[in-house]
Formats: C-alpha cells, structure tokens, sequence
C-alpha cells in the first residue's frame, strides 16, 4: 500500500466534521473551504509518511534516503501552508497551537533522525533550532488547560527528545534549565491523572541527571560557573604529519558503536562510553543556515555532497543477531580504501569451562543481549562446560570481517580476549583493549563510565581525574590543552619514526579520526604505567599488534612529557620519576 492510498476519504470525513461544526457549509468561501482541505490532505499525508520511517531498514545507507526526502518535502510544504494560511485555519479548521507544536516537533525529529542516520552533527543545529522554537513560542503551553493526559505525554516526550539534542550539541545550560522544567511539568501530569506511567517519567529525570554529572571534573570560569567542553575533533585536534611523511591513505567510512555495560549510566539507548566515543569520531557542527529555505527546511533531500564525518550506528545492548546484521551492512557498504571501526563497551564474558585449545572462541569475549524469548534451553546449554557462551561476541565471530581494514576497540573487563586475534587475510588490523581492571580507588567511577574511554574521548580530563583533581580553572584547562597537543604532536613522531611497529599502525594514520585515537592510546597507556597506584599489568591497556613499548608507551621523551604536564598541574607526586628503573 502506497503512502499516499487512503488519504482522501480521511480529509473528507476530517473536513465534514470541521464545517459541520463550524456552521453550515454552504456559509464557508469556496477558498477557505479549499484551504482547509489541502491542508487536511497535507496534514494526513504527513502523518503517514512520518509513520512510515519506522517501517524502514535501520541499517544500509541507501534504502532510506528517497523516503526522508519525500516526507521532508511534505513537512516542508505542510509547514509553509500553516504560515500562510494561519487565519483560515484559525476560523475554520480551529487549528490549536499545541498542534503547530507538533508539526515543528516532527520536524525537529526528522532533522534528529537524519542525524542518526548520516551522523552529520550540522542537522542537530537544525533540530536544536525547531525544538527551541516549540519552547519560546510557547507552543504547548494550552495543553495542560485541557484534560487530555495524551497530549501532555506528547509534550513530556518533545522535552525528553529536546534534551537527547541538547546533550548532543553540549549545551548543558540549556539542559539543565529543560530538566527543571520537565520536572515541573510531570509533577503537574502525575498530580492531575492517576497514571501508571508516573515511575516511567521519574526514572526518565533521574537518568538524565546522572547523564550531567558523569564528567568526574569540572572546568570553571572565574566567577565559579561551569565551562562547557566540547570534545569533538576541531580544526586543530589531530596532529598534522610530517612533510613527506608516508602513512596509509585508508579513512574511517562507517562505525559502530555498542553499549553493552551492566548499570552504566545511560539516557535514551545512549550510554556515557557510546556517548563520548560518538564525539570522538565526530566534527564539530557547522551551521547548514546556506542549504535552508525561508521557512527552515532543507530544499534538496540530496544533503550533504560531502560527509564530513564517518557513519554510524548505535547499538544499546543488541543482541548478538542484531549485531552481527548492522555488521554485515556496514562490512557490505564499505567503500574502497575505507575503515571499518567497531567499538565495543561491554560487560566481559569469560569461558564456562578449561579448553586444550587456545583458538577464537577459547577465551570468551564481550556480553551481547539475551532475548529469552527466542533463545530456548539456554540454562540446559549452560551446564555443558564444553560448549562457548551463545550470548558472547567472540574475536572469532569478527574474522570474517578482517576481509577489509578494521579496527577494534574493545573497552571490558575481558578486553584481552581480542589481543589472541589472527590476521587471515593481510588486511590493515588493530585493536585497541581497556586494562582489565583498575585500582580500587578508580573502581567505584565505573557507572559514570569508563576510564579507558574517557583517554580517547577528552584525555585531558581522565589525566586529572586519576592525578586526584575533580576541578580546574578555565585559564589553566587551557594552558594544559595547549601542551597535551604538543605532547600529541611528539607521540605522532614516536609512532610514524618508529622503525619496528606494526605497518598496521601506519596504514591507519592517514585518517584524522583514528590519528587522534592513536595517539590517545598511547598517551593513556603511558599515563597508566607511570602512575604510582597502577602496579598490575592488568591496569594496562594492550593492543594487537603490540606496540613496541621502549619506542612508544615507555619512552624516555614521552615519560618526561607526562611530568611535566604533571608539574604544571602540581600533581608530579603521584607518578614515576624514574619509570623505567621501577620495572
């Protein structure tokens, strides 16, 4: 059944109804009556569309694209004619503005969707835009005077998405102000009807709070407010290489990004790791005021020509079915010279039972979710100790994607199980693995996510974090940042001068993104091994290939660096002086 089939008797019946209502037809002007019901149709046609792009594939980059330019265009359309006609509508339809409300809501959550499916952070500017608009136009305001409780579940929902968008774009003061006024509002709804929803939405505002307050240290400005980072790749993030340097031309086309940690702190399938690594492997946002319209809608469905950022997909604890099927999208889609980076925050999984062999599926892997409902007899499959963990991303289930470059992170307290890979078919490989575990000092931090992460999201703030400091003038956050990209600059040398790493290493380097995860790496793995508390090798991060530490991790030049970065911040008393003869 098409979209559009079915339409017209509805704005029939919807348009019998408004006349009948608002007096005798034959009273209304042939125009009005015409505006009314284009508008219907346009309103209808919307509404089915809209409901359609729940129908779509949630994975492959193709399928979708015409069916979002098709109910762009039609918002775009219904949005002008309600500007337009805004009197007519007004007399003769009785149109509300909590209904306008919801047009500009569905808009806000086309341009959130496009995001999602394009990961270009300049539409997130576009429903920022939208969502803003609904709020100080007040268009939900009336809603509370009617006594309708799905109406004002519709506005709850508009301000839970607003903040999904706001946390997006960093703006914290603005979430913050929205959570205050959520509250308020279901109080209001809970206070008014007696619902069985009341727990749901409470549980909503504790999650977001939680969500604000994972950043273990806060940068403040001179009169005591709290600056917002961004930790986005800007102009000057990555270092630059050399002149004449040769690394790979490869560069990281499609990602995916999976949650799957047991009580971390998550809002809306978004947890803080998925959280931070997205915006590691994102831009920051342009504006995309050049390619609208008047009326605030994007004229070609054709957008952009160029992506400035890799694709990707966010999986809140999928199962091991879902996983693989956005896996064997992506593997499909991936163009030549591209990257394939799959990043994996889960609970470890370890083997049931000892094996002679030492092979893919022997040493466990990463939780994948259990969807009782379709798995059957899995108690009985448990007791049998020679079997593997069914509900487990083993490394083995990863060979076959090692046909084109890949590269891993895996942040679990089984990390380790992906430094046993194989390299079958000479193509580009790297994994990057968590430590395993962490000083008990750091341990009870790990619901506001994980530390390894944090090195490759904003390393800065998980230096001073495990340096003991929780807050930080603005004027010597800067300082530091400054010199942190400096001693980036000098890890970028150790790596490309190096003359017995891996060339899987290199044949990543030439792409921004995973430059800058790179050399994060090291910096955090060299952090760790000076630090006076972290004395196992299980608080170390590893990779696959390994990397040679005497050129990379433990070099002199490198240690002297991370002092005095240490010595600025005044905390050189909790590292190594001497790291090397500690060993």
């Amino acid at each position: 059944m098409s979209p559009a089939s079915g339409t017209l008797p509805r704005t029939e019946f919807a348009l019998k109804e408004i006349m009948s209502s608002g007096g005798a037809e034959d009273d209304i002007p042939q125009g009005e009556r015409k505006t009314v019901t284009d508008f219907c149709y346009l309103l209808d046609k919307s509404k089915q569309l809209f409901n359609g792009l729940r129908d779509l594939p949630q994975y492959g980059q193709k399928q979708w694209q015409s069916y979002f330019g098709r109910t762009f265009d039609v918002y775009t359309k219904l949005w002008k004619f309600q500007q337009q006609h805004r009197q007519v509508l007004d007399n003769r339809y009785g149109l509300k503005r909590w209904q306008i409300g919801e047009i500009a809501s569905k808009i806000g959550q086309l341009y959130y969707h496009y995001y999602l499916r394009t990961s270009e952070t300049s539409y997130l500017n576009e429903a920022f835009s939208f969502y803003s608009a609904i709020r100080q136009r007040s268009y939900y305001s009336q809603v509370n005077k009617e006594d309708r409780p799905e109406l004002v579940v519709k506005k709850l929902r508009y301000y839970a998405r607003f903040i999904v968008v706001c946390l997006l774009l960093n703006k914290m003061d603005v979430v913050k102000e929205l959570v205050k006024e959520l509250s308020d509002e279901i109080e209001d709804y809970t206070h008014r009807f007696n619902t069985e929803d009341q727990v749901e939405w409470n549980l909503v505002l504790q999650e977001v709070a939680a969500f604000i307050e994972a950043d273990p240290v806060m940068v403040l400005n001179d009169d005591n407010t709290i600056v917002i980072t961004s930790n986005r790749l800007a102009e000057t993030g990555a270092p630059l290489l050399e002149q004449g340097m040769i690394v790979g031309q490869l560069s990281l086309a499609d990602a995916l990004i999976i949650g799957n940690c047991n009580n971390q702190v998550k809002f809306s399938e978004l947890t803080v790791d998925m959280f931070r690594m997205l915006q590691a492997l994102e831009r920051e946002p342009m504006n995309l005021a050049s390619q609208m319209n008047k009326s605030g809608m994007q004229e070609s469905a054709d957008k952009p020509t160029r992506r400035e950022n890799p694709h990707k997909y966010l999986l809140y604890k999928p199962t091991f079915s879902q996983l693989y099927t956005f896996l064997a999208a992506s593997f499909k889609e991936l163009p030549a010279n591209s990257v394939l980076l799959i990043y994996l925050s889960a609970t470890g999984v370890f083997p049931t039972g000892r094996s002679d062999s030492e092979g893919p599926y022997d040493f466990g892997g990463v939780l994948t979710n259990s969807n009782r409902d379709i798995i059957n007899g899995d108690a009985m499959h448990k007791r049998n100790q020679s079997h593997k963990e069914m509900h487990c991303l083993h490394p083995g289930d990863l060979y076959p994607f090692t046909r084109k470059p890949l590269f891993i992170i895996v942040d679990s307290s089984n990390s380790v199980a992906y430094k046993n890979f194989t390299n079958l078919f000479g193509q580009p490989l790297v994994c990057l693995l968590s430590p395993t575990a962490y000083p008990k000092a750091l341990q009870d931090q790990s619901q506001r996510g994980s530390l390894f992460t944090l090195f490759l999201n904003n390393p800065l703030m998980a230096f001073l974090f495990v340096s003991g400091l929780s807050s930080m003038r603005r004027s010597l956050w800067e300082k530091c940042q400054e010199y942190l990209r400096k001693i980036n600059r000098d890890i970028a040398q150790l790596l490309t001068h190096s003359r017995s790493i891996d060339q899987a290493f290199l044949q990543f380097f030439g792409d921004e993104f995973l430059r800058l995860l790179l050399t994060r790496f090291v910096f955090c793995s060299a952090t760790m091994r000076m630090h006076k508390i972290f004395r196992e090798t299980r608080n170390y991060p590893e990779s696959y290939p390994q990397l040679p530490r005497d050129e990379t991790v433990e070099n002199p030049h490198l240690q002297k660096h991370i002092l005095e970065l240490a010595s600025i911040l005044d905390v050189r008393n909790v590292f190594f002086e001497n790291t090397l003869d500690d060993y």
